[in-house]
């Protein structure tokens, strides 16, 4: 898989662009780099999207927060926000509007290339295995998840949304226990390939994105509960469609 692995890098610092193009063709993954978002809409609009996105938060013209969302309007390709060492907020709003995952510059190349292969391993698990594991069609409360699209219907007012590749993950890990108790580290192992880090807001990002998409109805006021100290719980009717 990595031999043919094309990854985009998006940032205005040329020296970051050539070690990350150095570091990750090194590693045997595809790269090209762009260096603002005029670049990156030519690029897509010429090549496509890549396998994955390394995208920076301060550039000049528009944003990373700006570029992800209007990527995010036509894609589900994994994103990682290249985000400041310090600014918590940054790396929680790159969550909220649907980045997979951040790690905060000055970033150790290790750690890095750890967190891409691990987001690599959960997308390429969710498209490859996904006819295996679960069926096409997954009912719980007022939704259908459709797995191979990975999409969610309403089936009372038919609205829709398309879920990211980590959103699915975290979803369809729910679906597959309901009325159980999952840790955050169970939830960061199947959506990010790795264990929660200490004081990491992603996982709290994440579900409260996902609940804002489910929403509530009188018949099912919560779908995902907090269980204080212990984790949370998909408390709906589920079925699966076989």
């Amino acid at each position: 898989m990595q031999g043919q692995t094309h990854i985009l890098v998006v940032d205005d610092d040329p020296e970051i662009c050539e070690l990350l193009d150095e570091y990750l063709s090194n590693a045997n993954f595809r790269v090209s780099t762009v260096n603002d978002g005029k670049e990156l809409e030519l690029f897509l609009k010429t090549s496509g999207y890549p396998n994955l996105i390394l995208l920076d938060v301060m550039m000049p013209g528009d944003d990373g927060f700006t570029l992800c969302q209007r990527i995010r309007k036509e894609s589900n390709v994994p994103i990682i926000m290249l985000t400041a060492v310090s600014d918590e907020t940054d790396q929680i709003i790159g969550l909220e509007i649907g980045a997979d995952d951040y790690i905060a510059k000055p970033f150790n190349p290790r750690q890095l290339m750890a967190r891409i292969k691990a987001l690599l391993r959960r997308t390429h698990i969710s498209d490859a295995e996904v006819s295996d594991s679960l069926p096409r069609l997954i009912s719980f409360g007022d939704w259908n998840l459709d797995t191979v699209s990975q999409r969610i219907i309403n089936v009372h007012t038919d609205k829709s949304f398309d879920l990211t590749g980590s959103d699915f993950a975290m979803l369809s890990l729910f679906l597959q226990h309901p009325n159980e108790i999952l840790t955050k580290d169970t939830i960061s192992i199947a959506t990010k390939g790795r264990e929660a880090l200490p004081f990491e807001r992603g996982i709290d990002v994440q579900l409260s994105r996902l609940r804002q998409r489910l929403g509530t109805s009188a018949r099912f006021p919560h779908y995902i509960k907090t269980i204080r100290g212990s984790g949370y719980i998909m408390t709906v009717p589920v079925e699966f469609h076989h």
